[in-house]
């Protein structure tokens, strides 16, 4: 007899046909999000899950017994309770590796956009403003030869240093739990303290996971301590900035701007001052959302939920 999976989040053909051949599957079949409720009630008798975000916890693995993994379609797993995962032997797993190249290309789009103003000279123009040269009150400002410092130096930090080097010759700072020496040897980067990075820093990027540490790490001191010409990029979690203090030093000209594909609430409520100001270019988190980025992250979903349910170890289990 197979075994049971229920899939609470789309995913294209040629995986759900994969997991076919493995699985007896049932799957959220609507373009809306699967409510809470209607996710317990799918989980009864299900060995695996496969989803997207969605709090795993004590309450739902009460409603599923017979559950051995729940497979994230993300690189994330703070939706995760691993301490009461752990107390009932049920795996979780994520999707590393194949986004970092595309959420790195994502952070430079926002870099380049955020310092060139692209979003609001667009604007500008298809709103019938451009009727002779631009004045300099609506310049931007140099990618090539800032200095971009990084919080965070993982696989996706390491990303956007190259692009960040090589691409536009950028000096580069980073700050990190760990020092990475072996990035500081054939990268190039500089290692130095939060404080250090926010006070030097032209563009400063956040790359880190959410966590109890890290949540709120950007706040109103550290707002402070930043170059108010600086530019600030958040393409990690939205909780990992206190976004009442972000709003006020956009409005009160303590930084140049900011590029910002996460928010503390998603979707992000349209009143949100962050929505109206001219210097903030807002996405809806799309990190990852390229067509074959995603297909890749859905297959190694996919095969991660296949071999826990398989009775094997798969390659992406979460351990911490």
């Amino acid at each position: 007899m197979k075994p049971k999976v229920f899939l609470a989040y789309p995913i294209p053909r040629e995986v759900e046909d994969f997991i076919a051949e493995h699985c007896d599957y049932r799957k959220w079949d609507s373009e809306e999000t699967i409510s809470r409720s209607q996710l317990l009630k799918e989980i009864s008798d299900v060995d695996g899950l496969l989803i997207s975000g969605g709090k795993i916890d004590q309450e739902l693995l009460d409603f599923a017994p017979k559950l051995k993994v729940v497979s994230n379609v993300s690189v994330g797993y703070n939706n995760f309770d691993l301490a009461a995962m752990k107390a009932r032997k049920v795996m979780g797993t994520n999707t590393p590796n194949v986004l970092d190249e595309t959420v790195a290309d994502l952070v430079f789009g926002l870099i380049l956009a955020t310092a060139r103003r692209i979003s609001e000279l667009d604007r500008y123009v298809k709103d019938g403003k451009w009727q002779s040269g631009i004045d300099d009150h609506l310049f931007g400002v140099d990618v090539h030869h800032a200095k971009l410092g990084i919080i965070g130096m993982g696989r996706i930090g390491e990303k956007i240093v190259r692009r960040a080097k090589y691409g536009f010759n950028m000096d580069v700072l980073y700050y990190n739990r760990k020092r990475k020496l072996a990035a500081e040897k054939n990268l190039g980067v500089k290692y130095c303290t939060l404080q250090e990075l926010l006070q030097e820093s032209d563009f400063v990027v956040l790359m880190i996971p959410l966590t109890a540490e890290t949540t709120h790490l950007i706040g109103r001191e550290e707002l402070a301590l930043m170059k108010k010409t600086a530019i600030f990029i958040n393409t990690s979690r939205g909780q990992t900035v206190d976004e009442e203090a972000l709003i006020v030093a956009l409005e009160k000209g303590d930084i140049r701007g900011a590029g910002l594909d996460v928010f503390e609430q998603e979707p992000v409520d349209p009143s949100n001052p962050l929505l109206k100001m001219p210097n903030v270019v807002a996405l809806p988190h799309i990190g990852s959302a390229t067509v074959k980025t995603r297909f890749d992250m859905a297959m190694l979903a996919a095969q991660n939920l296949v071999k826990a349910v398989s009775g094997e170890i798969p390659p992406n289990l979460v351990e911490e």
